[in-house]
């Protein structure tokens, strides 16, 4: 019988899966992760999660304490998606960034113009029918009636100027690539994070408005 080769003998290395690496250098960012759900392609259910008839299937964190979970923590990252490889990941935001999601004709529209004009648009992700633009957060501010707490309840911080936006700041969050959605595609990089300062929050939503 032919002998297994010494460098192959021992515990078997597992290979990172495309979620650990995407999740740890989001980490490397400062960009703070907590699992999410994912979708079922089979079975009585569409959702991971526990919850009979989940409205949001593979959308929302695993934890309902995922404010609290959030870290940057790459050993504690590497064990959540270790036991669950296809878990979503779910970014906070309000933290580091915050994010525009609109609908993908006017997203795609405003990055054409950006474009034209060379100015940087900082990382823009495709989600299905939306688009999600990365930007600077707003921060913590004294007076904190100077911004609001976002609820996925509801259509959060819609702008009159510009329709369908969705402002994503503080207590809520985002899905972020290479999550995957119902439709079985996945959420990915228009414009990847590069690492380099985020897009003022005013001036983007000025670009966003501009084509209403």
């Amino acid at each position: 019988m032919v002998g297994v080769p010494l460098a192959r003998r021992g515990k078997r290395r597992t290979r990172p899966t495309k979620m650990i690496v995407n999740v740890l250098q989001y980490a490397s960012f400062g960009w703070a992760a907590s699992p999410g759900a994912h979708p079922l392609a089979r079975g009585a259910r569409a959702c991971s999660c526990d919850r009979v008839g989940c409205p949001e299937p593979g959308g929302h964190p695993l934890s309902p304490a995922w404010r609290i979970q959030a870290t940057t923590d790459t050993s504690l990252l590497t064990r959540w998606w270790q036991h669950d490889p296809e878990a979503n990941i779910v970014l906070p935001t309000g933290r580091v960034f915050d994010v525009f999601d609109v609908p993908h004709a006017a997203g795609m529209a405003a990055l054409q113009r950006m474009d034209a004009k060379g100015q940087t648009t900082g990382p823009v992700a495709e989600q299905g029918d939306r688009v999600l633009f990365f930007v600077a957060t707003r921060g913590a501010p004294e007076d904190d009636d100077e911004w609001w707490s976002c609820d996925l309840d509801c259509d959060p911080a819609t702008i009159d100027e510009t329709p369908g936006l969705r402002w994503h700041c503080r207590d809520s969050y985002v899905l972020a690539p290479p999550s995957t959605l119902p439709s079985g595609g996945t959420v990915t990089w228009l414009r990847p994070p590069s690492g380099l300062p985020l897009p003022d929050p005013l001036v983007l939503l000025a670009e966003l408005a501009d084509g209403d």
